[in-house]
């Protein structure tokens, strides 16, 4: 039996710091951040940067959420950036057909890259970042084809609505990411669903010897991956006004995995914190927007995502060796 006491203080205070930091520090870096917004960037608090800054950040949540569900178990989704790419270039091909036609051939476009991807990982035994790897660079180059290698304006208002029209003074974008985080929440929280999926990250050879049907769980998971990805391109697509599939989703893949990792979520799997991933969403959002509107490159904004991430990863790794 391991002696406590024997454990010096100052590793333990240290794991506890690490710990909180992990579970709470995404949300005391958010409030940090807006102090200094407040403090030093104009008009911060009005309600049209508010709103922008909202907008901007509901697709990075609703992908995040499905690459929440992903790491879960253990795994990674990398090709939720190609899925936009892929939703943008097949939703012009439907329009003339109506506008849900088009949206509902973008959003399985979404299920059926989420469908490769779960049966390559499930069934065949690929490695995650293998099988998503292959989509991550074939899946954009399969959007240019559908393109024709071409940007194509949108036109049709019913679409264009999805982008720019609210409820009861809301952004539509940021009611339907509200939305699929509060379902995204319940399945997690209240579904046999939920439990076998974290179940299935925290131990897959356990699962499997228990019974669970670990090979169907792992394939909705990256099916619902897909598709939320389809979700997320369709209201960007709305937003931008066009199909542009060269550029649209790039890096996406980078700003969910820092999210899901910031909000508490390990790489390890077996937990899934969905609030914490919301809230890593919108601290990718505020360090970026805080960065570009001091006059400061984009590529800085990556370099600091790139330093959160690393911070995360040591804090949960701090944590785990408590």
């Amino acid at each position: 039996m391991t002696d406590t006491a024997a454990v010096p203080v100052s590793r333990l205070d240290r794991g506890r710091l690490l710990a909180w930091l992990q579970d709470y520090g995404v949300y005391a870096a958010i409030a940090a951040l807006v102090l200094v917004n407040i403090a030093i960037t104009p008009r911060f608090l009005s309600l049209e940067n508010l709103r922008t800054q909202l907008v901007q950040v509901a697709p990075v949540v609703i992908v995040s959420l499905g690459m929440a569900l992903v790491i879960g178990t253990e795994g990674v989704d990398l090709s939720v950036g190609s899925v936009m790419a892929l939703t943008t270039a097949l939703i012009p091909l439907y329009l003339g057909y109506g506008v849900v036609p088009a949206v509902v051939a973008g959003l399985l476009g979404g299920v059926a890259v989420g469908l490769v991807n779960g049966s390559l990982v499930a069934f065949v035994g690929v490695q995650p970042i293998v099988a998503t790897l292959a989509l991550f660079v074939g899946g954009r180059g399969i959007a240019l084809v559908v393109a024709g290698g071409q940007l194509k304006d949108v036109h049709d208002q019913t679409l264009l609505d999805l982008g720019s029209s609210s409820l009861v003074g809301v952004p539509l974008p940021v009611v339907v990411a509200v939305v699929l985080t509060v379902v995204v929440m319940a399945v997690m929280r209240r579904t046999t669903f939920g439990r076998r999926l974290v179940a299935i990250g925290g131990n897959r050879t356990a699962s499997e010897l228990s019974g669970l049907p670990v090979r169907r769980v792992l394939l909705l998971v990256y099916v619902v991956s897909g598709l939320l990805a389809a979700v997320a391109g369709t209201l960007a697509t709305a937003r931008l006004q066009a199909s542009d599939p060269s550029s649209l989703g790039l890096l996406m893949e980078l700003s969910a995995i820092t999210a899901v990792v910031v909000g508490g979520t390990p790489l390890s799997g077996g937990r899934v914190r969905v609030l914490g991933t919301v809230a890593g969403a919108l601290l990718i959002q505020l360090v970026r927007a805080t960065l570009i509107k001091h006059d400061l490159a984009d590529s800085v904004a990556q370099m600091v995502q790139a330093v959160i991430i690393l911070a995360a990863v040591y804090a949960a790794r701090g944590a785990g060796r408590r």
